[in-house]
């Protein structure tokens, strides 16, 4: 991939005003994992389900340790269209979001024996979730907690914990979660994230949180569309919980599948260019939120 290609992308991520003096060094970063990104050998490993780690590794099983991105692993009790339960977008979104917080920021990542930025999934009966900061939910208009699971989350949540869900489409799977959360947090409501809030403006600024498709969906419309539930999914919501003290609790993104934009950052030059840079924008701040609040 040619720099100037490089800089074009990186240049689509735009740092806040606090981030600025980090340009420069994000630029070269970019430079660096977009030309690996750009070889054939490279589509291989990132577009074929590449992971060297056991898919149901848990956090202490990290041979290096420091930011570990944790799934949790539900019991899914509907259906959604494109959906796959816990595992949507699984491993592959993990593994490159682990690859790429590690390339874009400063901070220390869990890593495995062989190097490799470490990666894990946990339930919410084990007590290894309290030693993941940040945990992590996909195509979540589908799960199904018990009352010791919806005591365990709140604990978790409550003590200090982040949960980001991802990729739920629709007026159904919305439903389907709200009254998941009413259950789990009864006394704390979700609202729509302020446009000025730290988890839009850490490192990048992001103007827009973009509605991301499946990539079987664009490459069923052409590569065209990305509202997977036509008018009704319209509309990309960007919302969260916050606790007594403002801290964010619980961010969701609806009506998008940001996890797709790092999943299948290898697969296709052309959604790589048009999602990517922007999924994994939004990602690290969000992370990064988690981690220091």
């Amino acid at each position: 991939m040619h720099d100037r290609t490089a800089l074009r992308v990186a240049r689509g991520l735009i740092p806040s005003v606090r981030a600025r003096r980090w340009a420069f060094v994000l630029v070269a970063l970019w430079t660096g994992a977009l030309a690996v990104l750009a070889s054939p050998a490279s589509a291989q490993r990132w577009g074929r389900g590449w992971s060297r780690r056991a898919p149901m590794a848990n956090p202490g099983e990290a041979a290096e340790f420091g930011f570990t991105f944790c799934r949790i692993a539900y019991r899914s009790v509907r259906s959604e269209a494109l959906g796959q339960g816990w595992r949507t977008d699984y491993p592959n979104s993990d593994a490159n979001f682990a690859l790429r917080f590690s390339q874009l920021t400063t901070s220390a990542v869990s890593r495995s024996e062989d190097g490799e930025p470490f990666y894990a999934v946990v339930t919410l009966d084990d007590d290894q979730i309290f030693q993941c900061p940040f945990v992590f939910m996909s195509d979540v208009g589908t799960v199904g907690f018990d009352a010791d699971e919806i005591e365990r989350l709140r604990t978790y949540l409550l003590k200090g914990g982040f949960l980001y869900v991802d990729d739920f489409w629709g007026d159904r799977a919305w439903q389907h979660w709200e009254e998941t959360m009413r259950q789990v947090l009864p006394d704390h409501f979700i609202q729509d994230v302020p446009s000025d809030h730290l988890l839009l403006n850490g490192l990048y600024q992001v103007r827009d949180v973009p509605q991301v498709p499946s990539i079987q969906y664009w490459y069923r419309t052409g590569r065209q569309a990305t509202s997977e539930r036509g008018f009704e999914s319209a509309e990309v919501h960007f919302r969260a919980i916050f606790d007594e003290d403002g801290r964010a609790m619980v961010v969701m993104t609806h009506n998008t599948d940001i996890a797709d934009g790092w999943e299948r950052e290898g697969e296709d030059e052309s959604f790589f260019f048009r999602f990517s840079p922007e999924s994994y924008a939004l990602g690290i701040n969000i992370v990064l939120y988690a981690l220091t609040h």
